[in-house]
């Protein structure tokens, strides 16, 4: 071990909890190898960037990171700055020549090797490794960035979908599922050090196995990990419509642990913008797989992503779309302008849409999608719904967590006050709901 050894090592990562897992990897290797991991980045001595690169804000938050921690360089607070992630594989020639700052430029393929890097950076060597994307490892020791009772489990790396619109298949290769039993193993591991929520994870859920089994696995992983003692809540995010079989309906339906919420990004329900943007289907075949789902899962929280302004839409496309998404009353919406990404095919389509006008089209899904929540949460108010607590706030003198129908980072929050007793983080308690505000409810502990 070099001498090096008592070197503190933060990280910030970016973007998507796919990214997370990989942060989580790279962690448990720098902790192997004797480094002091802190949890402000701004007090290490070397700062690693897990940098998102998918749509143009995250680039740019990911430039606004790296440039932050670039003048706490200058200033001598920090001695090195290491960039990973999708940033750092899509644009490593740019980052090596327009930001001199960074110590290190390192791919998703190298991200194995991140211990011995840091010890380069340290030594007063510039590193710029970039390893074949296919090498970064998809299994392995991880240390826990997320609150301590839940986790994600990433069940597969990269997409074969190859969206119009999409540079995730340039970034990070084709898709390739991680063996099951290695899954389980991890999962068990997760949940005897705490873990009560697991939340599944891939580009796409729904393809985990094809690669590897020959058939879509996810309806018997889903099962096996339901058999995992200490797991009470699995969720399941990304699963992608046109391969949303009765299968995997079932299991949702049938499984008690697994949480009665469906996410599938649907991007559009007009044909010929589906067609252009690569995905299949349209707004009838769209309309029946949101009928089928309700009728198989009662009371189910369906969750979905649209898109505004892709190359080709009109404004009779765009007011059918809002049209359907009023009819369909999702339970949970979001929604991004289109990115014109660098090197996708979409890109370059003719007939691009002005920003104003993709921004204008988004602001009126999401108005409109405010409206669909408020009152789908009015009619929460009187019942009792299971939440998980996540912590104590201090200002609004009350605890507040999640329902079954809330994912981690992206839906809203539950406030609830319990004078009676103490609760601690993942412990399940009934919520009755007596207000809504904005996107989150508010009540006490039964």
């Amino acid at each position: 071990m070099s001498s090096n050894k008592s070197a503190r090592v933060g990280m910030v990562s970016l973007g998507c909890s796919k990214n997370q897992v990989d942060a989580e990897r790279m962690l448990y290797t720098l902790k192997e190898r004797g480094y002091t991991l802190v949890g402000d980045a701004a007090l290490a001595d070397v700062c690693i960037i897990n940098t998102c690169g998918f749509i143009e804000s995250a680039k740019q938050e990911a430039i606004d990171t790296i440039l932050e921690f670039a003048e706490l360089k200058k200033e001598g607070r920090i001695k090195a700055i290491i960039i990973t992630g999708c940033l750092a594989q899509r644009y490593k020639d740019e980052i090596q020549q327009e930001i001199p700052e960074a110590d290190a430029v390192v791919g998703l393929g190298s991200n194995s090797k991140i211990a011995d890097i840091v010890e380069e950076v340290l030594a007063g060597k510039q590193v710029f490794l970039c390893g074949s994307k296919l090498e970064l490892p998809l299994t392995g020791g991880r240390i826990q960035t997320t609150l301590p009772y839940y986790a994600y489990l990433k069940v597969a790396e990269g997409c074969s979908n190859c969206c119009a619109f999409c540079a995730i298949p340039a970034i990070r290769g084709k898709y390739r599922s991680v063996p099951m039993e290695e899954l389980i193993a991890e999962s068990k591991a997760l949940a005897a050090d705490g873990v009560k929520e697991l939340v599944v994870i891939a580009q796409d859920t729904t393809m985990y196995g094809t690669d590897i089994y020959g058939r879509q696995a996810l309806p018997e992983l889903l099962k096996k990990l339901c058999a995992i003692e200490g797991l009470e809540w699995i969720r399941v995010l990304y699963l992608y419509p046109e391969r949303i079989t009765d299968e995997i309906l079932d299991v949702i339906a049938d499984e008690d642990k697994i949480v009665k919420y469906i996410e599938m990004p649907i991007q559009h329900c007009v044909g010929h913008i589906l067609e252009s943007m690569g995905r299949k289907g349209d707004e009838q075949s769209l309309r029946a797989l949101i009928s089928r789902i309700r009728e198989r899962i009662p009371g189910v929280t369906l969750r979905t992503t649209l898109m505004t302004g892709f190359p080709g839409e009109t404004e009779e496309d765009f007011e059918r779309l809002a049209e359907f998404a009023a009819d369909i009353r999702f339970d949970r919406l979001g929604c991004f302008s289109f990115s014109p990404e660098e090197g996708t095919r979409a890109a370059a389509m003719p007939d691009q849409v002005d920003d104003d006008i993709k921004e204008r089209r988004n602001d009126i899904i999401m108005e409109q999608q405010m409206l669909i929540m408020t009152e789908k949460n009015e009619q929460l108010v009187g019942t009792a719904i299971k939440c998980i607590v996540e912590g104590y706030d201090r200002y609004g003198e009350c605890y507040f967590g999640r329902s079954a129908a809330d994912a981690p980072d992206i839906d809203g929050k539950v406030f609830f006050t319990c004078p009676d007793r103490h609760l601690t983080m993942g412990d399940f308690v009934d919520v009755n709901v007596d207000e809504v505000v904005d996107y989150d409810l508010f009540g006490s502990v039964v």
